[in-house]
């Protein structure tokens, strides 16, 4: 077994500011789950969209609709702030990257336990570098980059504040529902990765999803072909 002489305890201010951040994460991402699960009908239940056809009631759908894509992309880039306030994922995973953290996590499993240390350290070690794989995408020179930006955009320049501009950017774009899914799954892993390495914590939001998916089923489900 390696020397775990010196190794830094997990009630350091470095570990419990971490995994106060990576609570929040959880919190956050409990709410994303709910405003996807709601939404995700409304993008893609062919049936529900001819139910309500053109009626009056398709009008008040729409709204819904927006309302909950919009909440559930600010739910997911309150992930990635940059505030060192907030949550920031990219950093949490990064911290993973240091010997010294991956120790402590490691020594605090085995502390109460009869694993082995150097084998616990192994596996956070493998769970830290797919944490590092999801984020590095979203970061530039990553497949996802473009993805984040126009989600950070869109939050930053028309979700959180009404920027007022004289002509539209050449950049500017909009994410596609497809898009916002893919980023929505990635953050789902990763928070269940950063909640299992740092708080010990067995987080699984596809039970979470389930649940609100059945709500959903029947909310959606209630709508009936109405007239005009």
């Amino acid at each position: 077994m390696s020397s775990r002489k010196n190794t830094m305890k997990t009630d350091d201010p470095k570990i419990t500011k971490l995994q106060a951040k990576v609570t929040a994460a959880k919190q956050e991402f409990d709410l994303a789950i709910a405003f996807h699960e709601i939404w995700k009908p409304t993008a893609y239940d062919q049936d529900l969209h001819r139910r309500l056809g053109v009626s009056y009631a398709t009008q008040a759908f729409r709204v819904i609709r927006t309302a909950l894509r919009r909440e559930l992309i600010l739910a997911l880039i309150r992930l990635w702030d940059k505030d060192g306030r907030t949550i920031r994922v990219e950093c949490i995973a990064k911290a993973l990257r240091k010997k010294e953290v991956i120790d402590a996590l490691a020594l605090a499993r085995v502390d109460q336990s009869s694993e082995d240390f150097d084998a616990m350290r192994d596996d956070l070690a493998k769970k830290a570098d797919e944490a590092n794989l999801l984020v590095d995408k979203y970061m530039s020179g990553g497949a996802g980059h473009a993805v984040y930006t126009k989600l950070r955009d869109l939050r930053n320049e028309r979700l959180a504040h009404r920027q007022v501009v004289t002509k539209v950017r050449a950049t500017a774009a909009t994410a596609t529902d497809e898009e916002i899914e893919e980023f929505y799954q990635d953050n789902s892993r990763l928070v269940h990765i950063l909640l299992g390495t740092f708080n010990a914590m067995g987080y699984y939001p596809e039970d979470a999803a389930k649940v609100f998916g059945f709500y959903a089923s029947h909310f959606w489900g209630a709508f009936q072909k109405t007239g005009n």
